[in-house]
């Protein structure tokens, strides 16, 4: 394989080893969220943020977390006959199926993209009675759809590796 393609292979996936790390502790940052909100609503007026917080933090909890879910090769596959093929043969399937992940990948960030642009434009916020910005969270998610479609570019490049018997 190509220098560059192994450099591009080892980076990706050490950047969103780092950043699947770090995002595994959203779990609890949606906890305190939570506990807080259970709280509040028990012993004080309840709180306006923190149902929407909640969900923001679910939100960049899954989609930062999900490269580092593809990379550990931990995301669900229907194993009736994947489970049964030999590692070549896996990755000929893996290889044909990443081109429509990357295909919906590179729609979804360009509408991520367009619809950042809008919200920052146009200082869009949430309805609710919070109000709070939308902007942040659609940068998150577009950094996570990003990542995304790297590690599907890297996974890609293992798989051609596999089926030419090279190690990256």
């Amino acid at each position: 394989m190509p220098k560059f393609i192994v450099y591009f292979v080892k980076y990706v996936d050490a950047v969103n080893y780092r950043v699947g790390r770090f995002a595994m502790y959203g779990i609890f940052v949606m906890m305190a969220i939570l506990l807080w909100s259970s709280i509040s609503k028990t012993f004080f007026t309840p709180s306006l943020w923190t149902l929407e917080m909640a969900q923001f933090a679910m939100v960049a909890y899954y989609i930062l977390g999900g490269p580092y879910s593809i990379q550990l090769g931990s995301n669900v596959r229907m194993d009736l006959l994947y489970g049964g093929w030999s590692l070549r043969k896996k990755a000929w399937v893996d290889a044909f199926s990443v081109f429509c992940l990357l295909f919906f990948l590179v729609v979804l960030l360009w509408g991520g993209f367009s619809s950042t642009a809008y919200s920052l434009e146009y200082g869009e916020r949430s309805p609710t009675a919070w109000r709070p910005q939308m902007w942040p969270i659609k940068v998150i998610m577009c950094a996570g759809i990003l990542l995304m479609l790297l590690q599907a570019l890297s996974e890609l490049f293992k798989d051609i590796a596999r089926i030419r018997n090279v190690e990256l």
